[in-house]
């Protein structure tokens, strides 16, 4: 357990910041002044429940029933409904980090001040996270506009003491999820059961899980190339700095740094600089122009959504000077785009790290045993590895096609075009675990190709990896069960920088 504090003021979250709460179990508590703004908000609701105005959201229906205005003996019900109608999600649960991070997320939106909320809506959703009551949350059924509402009802019902919830490994009733814990149910006032779910916060909490996985990906995948051009008997000459520079897209730079220097040193590379070959085949000297095309989606991604960590994206608005604004700031789109985006460089990634490791395994192209193996025809090697990767591949193409680009419409056409964000997020999610294992497989198969050029050595930093992979992996002598080989491969892409 982690004992970093991260303070949510609805300004200053980050990627990493999330990622420790959901994954790392560092702490999260309110802000101060974030405490102030909450209230603060509170009051202008207070302000127009005791003036009688008729405002959307505090004292009517929701959507296509906005017209409807609720008595005021009957708001309290109100949000009760709210939160139970629109707990209609299907299919498997969000898995306990993914529940984690939206559950700091929507603190977060809330402490932002504009949902008009109490403060003791934000702490209850805090404490929830630190006594480890993980409201379980259907991950289907959400369009991405207005927000995330279908998962987010169902991650604020344990808070009113209904829905269910995961305690210690116990699937248990909202109301005795509380209970195990010490909590009473919270009974929500007018506007908090829509201040729960307006937003986008189980797009976001996936996302950003996702990205941060992407990152990881896209420093290994500079590493298990490096590994695979120099058992390849490939040049660095097309990584040169110069050719570089004159096209300067940042991630392209970055990652033909990398590969120069993790090639640095390497007498494999050395015992055949004066063979004549002119050029390597696309899939290793355009290794930077597409490991860089993924980093700078990466960091435009990350970019668009650290903003949307720290968004107000409740509707209606609520503003310190009085004014209730109803608008659109729950709509999926920037993320949504940005997700697809992503996905489809990590694909990229994906396709051209199969791609290598079909090099690897022809005989033909990599002048290496057949399959990677010593006495091919009765042993296999390497041959399904490929054919493993090839089909992982072809999952994450079809998973590229843009989610950002469909829009169905919703609740009486009131909601008549929706993001799809939380799909994009998923699909983002999975590719990114494909190309995981597509790395680990040209890992295995790197590792195993280098060591046919014995005694000659890679670089110092690409024998390191080698040998890491080693402590977990034999090499390959006689064919074996290698699905815990390539589990063991992807656990350490993980590590990989």
């Amino acid at each position: 357990m982690s004992d970093q504090t991260i303070i949510v003021d609805g300004q200053t979250l980050t990627i990493e910041s999330v990622e420790a709460v959901a994954r790392g179990g560092a702490s999260a508590v309110l802000g101060d002044q974030a405490r102030e703004r909450v209230a603060a908000s509170r009051r202008v609701i207070d302000e127009i429940l005791s003036s009688g105005q008729v405002a959307y959201g505090i004292n009517t229906g929701f959507g296509r029933l906005a017209e409807v205005r609720i008595p005021p003996d009957q708001l309290e019900q109100l949000q009760l409904n709210l939160l139970r109608s629109h707990a209609c999600g299907v299919g498997e649960p969000f898995s306990e980090e993914v529940v984690r991070a939206m559950l700091l997320l929507r603190a977060n939106v809330l402490a932002t001040g504009h949902a008009g909320c109490r403060p003791v809506v934000v702490e209850r959703v805090l404490e929830l996270l630190a006594a480890r009551v993980h409201p379980v949350v259907p991950s289907l059924g959400s369009v991405g506009a207005s927000g995330d509402l279908s998962p987010l009802a169902h991650l604020a019902l344990p808070l009113v003491g209904e829905g269910i919830a995961v305690v210690g490994g116990e699937t248990l009733p909202g109301a005795v999820a509380l209970e195990r814990v010490g909590l009473e149910p919270l009974c929500l006032a007018a506007k908090e059961g829509l201040a729960l779910i307006n937003g986008t916060q189980a797009s976001a909490a996936v996302g950003a899980l996702a990205v941060a996985d992407a990152g990881r990906l896209l420093g290994a995948a500079d590493v298990v190339c490096a590994l695979t051009l120099d058992a390849l008997a490939g040049t660095d000459a097309a990584f040169d700095k110069s050719v570089h520079e004159a096209r300067p897209h940042p991630g392209q730079g970055e990652s033909a740094r990398r590969l120069r220097r993790l090639l640095e040193g390497s007498a494999i590379r050395e015992s055949h600089r004066d063979c004549g070959r002119v050029q390597d085949a696309y899939s290793l000297r355009c290794s930077p122009q597409v490991h860089g095309a993924g980093r700078d989606a990466f960091d435009h991604t990350r970019r668009v959504l650290t903003i949307e960590l720290n968004s107000a994206t409740d509707n209606p608005m609520v503003f310190p000077d009085g004014r209730v604004i109803s608008g659109g700031n729950f709509h999926g789109a920037p993320i949504a785009a940005v997700f697809d985006y992503l996905t489809a460089t990590i694909t990229d990634l994906a396709s051209i790290s199969e791609r290598r490791l079909a090099r690897l395994v022809d005989t033909s192209l990599s002048g290496l045993p057949r399959f990677l193996v010593d006495d091919a025809g009765l042993n296999s090697g390497f041959m399904m590895v490929q054919v493993s990767a090839a089909a992982l591949v072809s999952e994450c193409k079809t998973l590229s096609h843009p989610a950002s680009v469909d829009s169905i419409p919703t609740s009486a056409n009131q909601e008549d075009h929706v993001s799809m964000s939380t799909w994009a997020a998923r699909k983002l999610a999975r590719v990114v675990e494909l190309g995981r294992q597509v790395l680990a497989m040209e890992y295995l198969a790197a590792a195993q190709a280098i060591e046919f050029h014995r005694p000659l050595t890679t670089s110092e930093p690409l024998e390191g990896v080698v040998a890491r992979l080693r402590e977990r992996v034999p090499r390959l002598e006689d064919d074996r069960f290698m699905a815990d080989d390539m589990n063991a491969a992807a656990d350490l892409i993980i590590e990989m920088r």
